[in-house]
Order: structure tokens, then C-alpha cells, then sequence
């Protein structure tokens, strides 16, 4: 999570499996076809359930989240009786506050953290986890990241950031695109890949969610991904595949690769790479390449035409 030296990823969304043997008709396919189609779908599948792992974890922060502030609106403190996947049995601690219906503390948001630490040490593939609040939620300061993570030897630590604008270059996180995307599509997002010089000076991908109170924006739930663990995740598919393949986002940046001469991390030139993300789910060829988009998520797969 953090500023990029590269662009981010567009909104994902929840689509139908594409057919993957590029074909537009119902023909037959061959043999040889099918089995293509079989392996590219195996990949689209691979991505899909890799990334909807993460997503898991970023609905369970966001209900928490959801109900936290919901209690904290209605009758000024926190429940500590209420069970959500991923929370430890003792549930979130109780807040001092006393009276009814108030805004929100930056101190009331550490009831998060059961449920957190939790959800880290049941996704390996997370490397980060936690809220971010909207600008004006808290009432005692003027944006928070509950943001946990989880350091060498596998302890989980806070992030500690300078918020003061006066002092910190990232007190104005709503221009990011893992902010900017939920609050503005209402929808689930992937940022990335990019450098993440905000948490881990690694290549990573943010996997974000909108979080509202009655219908009113008021933060995002995410998780941070290092490249280099969804690229292990996802390269047993693509090695399956006749040939070098990769896993490129809208504007081209190399997620996973199996292709030596685009290593993960770099930046592809050549098709609308965007274009294939919203059009049909049956992809496309375009300068000898053949273009499929993972449906469900803003990554599409990039292999040279048989």
C-alpha cells in the first residue's frame, strides 16, 4: 500500500468465465485446441482463486469495520459480544466512551486488531491488512490507517505513519488508486503492480473494498500482496501453457511471467491493453499476440499466437 512508480490496476469485477479458445463461433475445437483452451482456462481460474483469497480477507475487515462503527453511531461504544470469521473469541475490546451515538476515535479503531492479526496468520499470502479511514470520519484526527502487517520472522507490527500534512509526504492518502477506485466505483479494486515505498519498498499489489456506514463512504478495507508470493502462486498454471506467457495489467505492467523477456515488474508496450480488460471475456489477437482477460479481475493473459 503506498505511492507507485508505476500506474495501478482498474476496478475488478464479478464476470462470467470466458470461453479461452479465442474462437467466436460453436464450432468443434481440435484436439490440440481443446487442450489449449483447458490450460488457459486453468489459469484464468488459478488468478481468480488466488486473488479472491485476498478478498476473503478484506470482506471479513470491512463487515468488521462496517459493525464496529455502526455500534459506535447508535449507542457510543462497541459490542464485545458479536462473532465475525477471522475474530478472536474474546472479540474486540470495549471502548471507554460512554455516551450515546458519537463519532468515532481514533482509540475505538484498535477493536479492529483481534480480527486482523487473525486473518494475517490465516492468509500467508497477505503481507498487510487493515482500514483506512475516510478524511472527517474520526473525530480526533484527521485520517488513520489501522494498518497491521506482518514483519521478518512472521510478527505482526503496525505501520506507524506521520499523518501531519505539515510534516509527511503521505498525510493525503485519497489519491491512491486502492482508495480512489472503491470510493468512486463502489466496487472491490486491485492497485498495482507498483513499488510499495509506503510499507514494504517491494513490488506488491493492494486489494481494496469499499466500507460504508447507511450508505455513506467511510474508508476502505485492504490487504497488500507482495508481487514476488502471487507470482508463485499463479506460476504453476502458466507454466502449463505451449509458451511464455505473462500477466499484464491495464497499462501493461508485468504481474507474473514465465516469459524471460518480460520479467515481473516491467512495463509492456504494445496493445489497448485496457481495451481487452472491458471488452468481450473471449479476448483478443493483436500484433501476433493472443489476449485473454481473467475474468473477475483487472489482469489479463498475454502468450504469443500458436
Amino acid at each position: 500500500m503506498g505511492s507507485s512508480t508505476g500506474p495501478a490496476g482498474r476496478a475488478a469485477t464479478t464476470a462470467d468465465t470466458p470461453r479461452t479458445d479465442g474462437a467466436t463461433g460453436d464450432g468443434p475445437l481440435s484436439e490440440a485446441a481443446r487442450g489449449g483452451s483447458e490450460a488457459w482456462g486453468e489459469v484464468v481460474e488459478r488468478v481468480r482463486g488466488t486473488l479472491d483469497e485476498v478478498f476473503a480477507a478484506v470482506a471479513e475487515t470491512g463487515a468488521d469495520t462496517s459493525a464496529l462503527l455502526a455500534d459506535l453511531s447508535r449507542s457510543g461504544e462497541p459490542r464485545s459480544d458479536r462473532s465475525h470469521p477471522g475474530r478472536s473469541d474474546s472479540g474486540p475490546s470495549r471502548s471507554d466512551a460512554s455516551r450515546s451515538g458519537r463519532e468515532p476515535l481514533v482509540a475505538d479503531l484498535a477493536a479492529l486488531r483481534p480480527g486482523l492479526h487473525a486473518r494475517l496468520a490465516a492468509h500467508p499470502l497477505v503481507s498487510g491488512l487493515g482500514f483506512v479511514a475516510a478524511p472527517g470520519l474520526l473525530g480526533d484526527a484527521p485520517g488513520w490507517l489501522e494498518w497491521w502487517q506482518r514483519g521478518p520472522g512472521g510478527a505482526v507490527r503496525p505501520l506507524l505513519l506521520d499523518l501531519d500534512p505539515e510534516h509527511s509526504a503521505y498525510s493525503d492518502y485519497t489519491h491512491w488508486d486502492w482508495y480512489t477506485l472503491p470510493r468512486e466505483t463502489g466496487s472491490r479494486a486491485v492497485a498495482g503492480p507498483y513499488v510499495d515505498y509506503l510499507c514494504s519498498d517491494e513490488y506488491g499489489l493492494t486489494l481494496s473494498a469499499p466500507v460504508t456506514l447507511d450508505g455513506r463512504f467511510v474508508g476502505v478495507a485492504a490487504a497488500d500482496v507482495y508481487l514476488r508470493h502471487f507470482e508463485a502462486a499463479v506460476l504453476p498454471a502458466l507454466q502449463r501453457l505451449p509458451a511464455p506467457a505473462r500477466l499484464v495489467n491495464a497499462r501493461g505492467r508485468v504481474a507474473a511471467s514465465t516469459d524471460p523477456a518480460h520479467l515481473v515488474g516491467s512495463l509492456t508496450k504494445g496493445p489497448d491493453f485496457g481495451a481487452v480488460l472491458a471488452g468481450p471475456p473471449t479476448g483478443r489477437h493483436a500484433d501476433g499476440l493472443r489476449l485473454l482477460p481473467c475474468a473477475g479481475t483487472p489482469l489479463v493473459l498475454v502468450t504469443a499466437e500458436d
